[in-house]
């Protein structure tokens, strides 16, 4: 096996023939003389280069409701391991001291049969508010169903594949960037990377329609590269991960050997635990390249400053969406519309990674949304 992984190399050379992903409108590059193809791999760059800038303008809401005061929210959490559901509670923690609110988080662990469990002990809490951070809201309506009764607020956070309310669910807002727009960016910043030659592993996790929606987009634009390789698509729980995925990996890399050079995950959690074994395989740092498609967390920032490994991940702004989730309930118990506010789509690489929060290994967009939160609770 060492001597396999000592022989990997990567490919830089061929032409791209996917369509980018902001473009207007799909195009079908089957036989697009490589004239084309190049033209195509100039604006999958241009894409990428967009989603890479620092310090994206405020473009959310300026007014609302003022704070209501002395609120008591009930904050169920998928999994308090996860980076990314730890940082946005992080946030929403941080906002509900400014607004004047008390939160009580519930953690589920990952565990199915916690989650109702931890809804049922939420409910019992008596709050005025609940915050669902991580989870599918269509599997947990059984659960959330009582807070409705109760004409309890509900807002959430990656609890569906769009954002926005939920349908057929009481979630009135799922706090997000858009997941496929993530998928999107994340499989074209592999194909550029690659020059648009990449052999790729996907990723994912089907409990959680998210997941599937993003690992299914990237696949479809890894799909429309002429000259990429979509080896599979490898459903691995979350939960799971440190128990699965030192052995899962060692296993592709004995299916696919020098084919698999890029790894794309719906979470930065996967790569926590397949570095490992590709260090102590001692595969060199250019024969895989990892790119995540969510969350942005503290390893995946080391990795990518370090050049181990990860050289992307499409950061949520997570402390960001703890202030908006903390928003959004407020305007619902002031008894006014969500703003169904959607956060535009930020890849960080190492050339970016300083900026923004990344000295403190996280995407904190330096736009002033705290001080705008603010001035919206506290009113003119």
């Amino acid at each position: 096996m060492r001597g396999l992984l000592l022989g990997w190399v990567s490919v830089l050379a061929c032409a791209l023939s996917v369509a980018a992903a902001q473009a207007s409108s799909e195009v079908s590059l089957a036989g697009v003389p490589v004239a084309d193809n190049e033209r195509y791999l100039a604006e999958a760059r241009r894409v990428v280069a967009a989603a890479e800038r620092s310090a994206i303008a405020w473009s959310g809401p300026r007014d609302g409701p003022r704070a209501q005061s002395g609120k008591r929210i009930a904050v169920v959490a998928e999994d308090l391991r996860n980076g990314g559901i730890l940082g946005v509670i992080d946030g929403l923690v941080e906002a509900a001291k400014i607004i004047g609110w008390s939160a009580t988080i519930f953690d589920a662990a990952g565990a199915p049969d916690l989650r109702l469990k931890m809804l049922s002990n939420a409910l019992a809490s008596r709050p005025d508010g609940l915050v669902l951070v991580g989870g599918d809201a269509h599997a947990l309506t059984a659960g959330l169903q009582p807070f409705a009764e109760r004409g309890i607020p509900i807002v959430g956070w990656h609890v569906a594949s769009r954002a926005g309310a939920v349908p057929g669910t009481p979630v009135a807002m799922n706090v997000s960037t858009d997941p496929l727009e993530v998928a999107r960016v994340t499989a074209l910043a592999a194909i550029v990377q690659s020059g648009g030659h990449a052999g790729v592993v996907i990723f994912t996790d089907s409990n959680f329609q998210v997941a599937r929606d993003k690992s299914d987009e990237m696949a479809a634009v890894v799909r429309k590269c002429g000259a990429c390789t979509l080896l599979e698509v490898r459903d691995i729980a979350i939960s799971r991960c440190e128990e699965l995925m030192p052995g899962e990996t060692s296993a592709l890399l004995e299916r696919y050997g020098k084919r698999w050079t890029y790894a794309l995950a719906i979470n930065d959690i996967y790569f926590d635990y397949a570095v490992p074994v590709l260090t102590e395989a001692a595969m060199p740092n250019a024969a895989m390249t990892m790119l995540s498609a969510g969350d942005g967390s503290e390893s995946a920032f080391l990795r990518i400053r370090a050049g181990t490994f990860q050289t992307a991940t499409v950061a949520e702004p997570l402390n960001l969406h703890g202030w908006q989730l903390i928003d959004e309930m407020n305007r619902l118990l002031a008894r006014q519309r969500v703003t169904d506010y959607v956060f535009p789509v930020h890849l960080v690489t190492a050339a970016n990674l300083a900026t923004d929060g990344g000295a403190q290994l996280r995407y904190d967009p330096a736009n002033g949304y705290r001080d705008i939160y603010r001035r919206i609770w506290q009113g003119p």
